[in-house]
């Protein structure tokens, strides 16, 4: 059993930064790590994914190149840094743990393992 705990939303104005971090409880090793995100009045979407080994690293077209994931292993913590944040991004983020190859996330929104409760991301124009 994976517990996860999300922290560093907030409200932000457009362009500025937030760092979203994932605390794991339980047994992660070989697990992959990333993020989704919900936009109200939508469905959850991919953001983000790392692999359990770190050597690999996924992002949704809308992200790429203005987040970054990463995972710290010893501290069973996965980040999302998110820079040149857009209104468009305001969502509740949502961290997850699954055993699933990270560049099938995008495909497998429903069958993820674990899911953290989520924290609200609210960028303003």
């Amino acid at each position: 059993q994976v517990q996860l705990a999300e922290s560093g939303g907030g409200s932000v104005q457009a362009g500025t930064s937030l760092r979203l971090s994932c605390g794991a409880s339980g047994r992660t090793s070989g697990y992959n790590l990333g993020w989704f995100r919900q936009a109200p009045g939508k469905e959850r979407e991919f953001v983000a994914a790392v692999s359990w080994s770190g050597a690999s690293i996924y992002y949704a077209d809308s992200v790429r190149g203005r987040f970054t994931i990463s995972r710290d292993d010893a501290k069973n913590t996965v980040y999302l840094q998110m820079n040149s944040l857009k209104p468009e991004d305001t969502a509740v983020y949502y961290c997850a743990v699954d055993r699933s190859s990270a560049s099938t996330w995008h495909l497998r929104i429903n069958a993820i393992d674990y899911w953290g409760k989520g924290t609200l991301v609210t960028v303003s124009s």
